[in-house]
């Protein structure tokens, strides 16, 4: 398939949940090729750096330490107008401003615990990327 980029997290919550399971179905099902996946546990530092455009913001150190406190599912995937349609797939990230049916409104907690992470450009789905996967773990 050719088509754009973009990067995921399934979060933490949602891993210790069981929750990657259903979400990585509704991401196939949606036509997403995965291309590249793996499961990291992100150090505070490596949260910090990932999060960076956000530092000094009043929710950064709860997002760090929640985003290092589990195993967590990176890829990235590959579709269509990627960034645009798979944030229609996972809904708003206040779950409860998310349209139903969306992996957000199927299985977050919280805005913070929104259950994924997706790109919100095609820059940071680059940069996103770039972060966690080197060019030969890219299929």
């Amino acid at each position: 398939m050719n088509g754009a980029i973009t990067f995921s997290i399934i979060k933490p919550n949602a891993v210790r949940t069981g929750k990657a399971g259903p979400i990585l179905a509704m991401i196939n099902e949606a036509g997403f090729e995965v291309i590249a996946m793996k499961m990291v546990r992100m150090t505070l530092e490596q949260a910090e750096s990932f999060y960076e455009v956000h530092k000094g913001k009043s929710f950064f150190d709860s997002l760090v330490e929640f985003m290092s406190s589990g195993p967590v599912f990176v890829m990235i995937l590959r579709h269509e107008n990627a960034v645009e349609e798979f944030r229609k797939l996972i809904g708003a990230t206040d779950p409860a401003k998310a349209e139903p049916g969306t992996i957000r409104k199927l299985f977050a907690i919280s805005v913070q615990m929104n259950a994924v992470h997706g790109s919100d450009s095609d820059e940071n789905a680059q940069r996103e990327s770039d972060f966690f996967f080197t060019t030969s773990e890219r299929y």
